[in-house]
């Protein structure tokens, strides 16, 4: 499947059909009784057969082998990846930070080399999310991940990903961002080499576009700038190790071929990249600012409306412009818990000490906001239009409080100093 021969459809949560062989793709019938050169049809279901069309998930793929040739699995010890709120340690109600994390020396790829930072919820109630940070040196080679626990949304900070998945590859880089479906095979490939980024595992509704509401129907992430790929399938290649993530546990097996043989596919159960250049940010032009929800990109709600499971928000380059307001972000305590991450450049609440692959937590009702030196520097800056530029962060926010990992903790990373950021943050009143 090279790279350069392929071609992507552009859209988000639209229907799509691909074939990668002439007349392979049924037309008229899902399942007809004989599929097109020889094929099986297999559907995968992301949502429930009864769930409403508007919401409705579910991929035809048409392969040369079902995925039901498979065996049975074994365990697979991967003891840093866990799942939901049981896999963590208490903590105080601290605001966390943490440094780089770095890129081992030792041989893994991004399956072996994940680490659960924190989590929320339940895989088995399929509610809540993991925050996730991937150091890896070495492509996956024969082998091949699913994740029936929840998709997984790829953040990359350092290196490039050529994500091959079941409907077909896409490449990602810093500053554009994956996501694979719960259930759908894939393999990652490091075409740069040694690489880091971060990883939302979504055990929760799908993501999807936030509603506009006042904004109109323009602005934020624009559905035509979504990408999926196109069907392509790998020659017989041979034994292929397959790792399940399932209840929370990673499992393995040895299938006998390949799981990428889908010749032809249609539905809107799909992966797709997203570049968060393409995000057109909405600002103030006068005064004050509006609440960050205005920098989300993709929500997975839950029942309460407004109230999300996990909201990806970026902060991307942007003008500031306005009038008598302090620019950087106020100091605030969240019902929502937000975990941030850095790609690139500095982010302007926290410009020292918050560093590209780095990370920070604020739970739940936890103070935070712009350090000291931010806070002074804003206070008396000249309030002409600027812009914030070669910056990328963003964060996963959420309705239930994280819990930290015991890597997270004691894995090296953690910055014991963060909280003296706001020690130079004096009493300031002067009585009238």
């Amino acid at each position: 499947m090279s790279h350069s021969d392929l071609r992507y459809h552009s859209g988000f949560g639209n229907e799509f059909a691909s074939e990668a062989v002439p007349g392979a793709l049924p037309q008229g019938r899902n399942s007809p009784q004989q599929a097109p050169h020889g094929l099986y049809a297999e559907l995968l279901s992301g949502t429930a057969f009864t769930a409403p069309r508007g919401v409705n998930r579910r991929a035809w793929m048409y392969r040369r082998q079902p995925s039901v040739v498979s065996g049975a699995y074994a365990p697979y010890a991967q003891p840093l990846w866990t799942s939901g709120a049981a896999g963590g340690v208490d903590v105080p109600p601290d605001p966390l930070r943490w440094n780089p994390f770095p890129i081992p020396d030792a041989p893994l790829d991004v399956v072996d080399g994940m680490r659960t930072v924190v989590a929320n919820g339940d895989v088995q109630a399929q509610s809540g999310m993991a925050a996730l940070i991937y150091t890896a040196n070495r492509s996956m080679k024969n082998r091949v991940f699913i994740n029936a626990d929840g998709e997984m949304l790829f953040v990359p900070q350092q290196g490039r990903l050529a994500l091959t998945t079941e409907l077909g590859r896409l490449d990602v880089s810093a500053g554009e961002i994956a996501v694979v479906p719960r259930g759908m095979a894939f393999r990652v490939e490091l075409p740069d080499g040694p690489s880091r980024g971060y990883v939302c595992e979504n055990y929760g509704a799908f993501f999807r576009l936030p509603e506009l509401g006042p904004i109109g129907s323009n602005g934020l992430a624009n559905a035509r700038d979504f990408q999926t790929p196109v069907a392509a399938h790998e020659p017989d290649t041979g034994p292929t190790e397959v790792i399940r993530k399932f209840g929370g546990r990673l499992w393995r097996n040895a299938q006998p071929a390949t799981p990428f043989n889908v010749v032809a596919w249609h539905g809107n159960l799909v992966p797709y990249r997203y570049d968060t250049a393409r995000f057109m940010t909405i600002g103030t032009v006068s005064f004050d600012h509006p609440d960050p929800s205005i920098f989300t990109v993709l929500t997975s709600p839950t029942d309460t409306p407004g109230t999300a499971n996990c909201d990806f928000v970026i902060f991307p380059p942007r003008w500031m412009v306005a009038e008598d307001t302090f620019r950087p972000p106020w100091y605030h305590r969240n019902v929502m818990s937000e975990f941030m991450g850095l790609v690139r450049g500095q982010y302007d609440a926290k410009p020292e000490g918050f560093k590209p692959g780095g990370a920070s937590l604020h739970n739940s009702m936890v103070p935070h906001g712009p350090d000291a030196d931010a806070f002074d520097k804003a206070s008396s800056a000249k309030l002409a239009p600027h812009k914030i530029d070669n910056t990328l962060a963003f964060m996963f926010e959420s309705r239930w409080r994280f819990v930290p990992t015991a890597f997270a903790m004691t894995g090296g990373a953690l910055d014991a100093n963060y909280a003296s950021c706001w020690d130079g943050l004096r009493d300031r009143f002067v009585p009238a």
